[in-house]
């Protein structure tokens, strides 16, 4: 099974994306962790990538295309593997599309995580970080014992600038001007599926099971 997961910032695709992997047994494939890794091992790929990052740039469509096409021509994910992260625009979707039929292969299923805006604001804005020893509270679906004193150490909690509501609204826009339009692409291949991400992390799961094992 060859996945692609689509979702605003905060719907929960990525933490659909390594149940997926841990179930079925194929890779989760992220494109943050693909950089990280070639960055690190120094490969041709990597070494490319690092020298835009490292300018401050960012790295382009055409690279991170050839790094992705690097890692699903790896044995593990040979039988499938869940794409998460990528492709984000309507471009880089058509140039996968293209890279991987040289290879015979294509993508058999796009699953969108689908969140109202709203809910995702409040997901994120609700969000808590302890910068002494990582944990991350929410106000109100798990919120400390003391409000803004961490409970695993004590530490103050800080709400990350990411999880502002501002730019949690700044990310969404960007979302649905970019990425939205990815389930009309995916939608016209005939392998576009949305399960609703407002439901229990396994309730979304057993959704998302059930149009995998159709």
């Amino acid at each position: 099974m060859k996945i692609v997961m689509l979702g605003a910032p905060g719907a929960g695709k990525g933490t659909q994306a390594k149940k997926i992997a841990a179930k079925y047994g194929v890779p989760h494939i992220s494109t943050g962790d693909i950089l990280r890794s070639n960055v690190k091992e120094e490969t041709p790929l990597g070494l490319k990538a690092k020298a835009y990052m490292d300018g401050g740039e960012l790295v382009p469509d055409s690279l991170v295309l050839d790094l992705v096409i690097d890692r699903l021509a790896k044995d593990d994910a040979k039988t499938g593997y869940v794409l998460d992260g990528f492709p984000r625009t309507i471009p880089q979707a058509e140039a996968l599309t293209e890279g991987l039929s040289k290879t015979g292969d294509k993508i058999e299923f796009a699953i969108d995580v689908n969140v109202p805006d709203e809910n995702i604001v409040e997901r994120m804005s609700g969000r808590r970080y302890c910068a002494k020893c990582g944990a991350t509270p929410h106000v109100k679906y798990a919120p400390t014992k003391v409000e803004g004193v961490c409970d695993v150490c004590g530490g103050e909690l800080t709400i990350r600038d990411d999880d502002k509501p501002e730019t949690v609204l700044k990310r969404l826009k960007v979302y649905h001007d970019q990425t939205q339009p990815l389930i009309d692409f995916y939608e016209k291949q005939g392998v576009m599926h949305t399960v609703d991400g407002t439901k229990d992390i396994e309730e979304v799961f057993s959704d998302i099971s059930n149009i995998l094992e159709k």
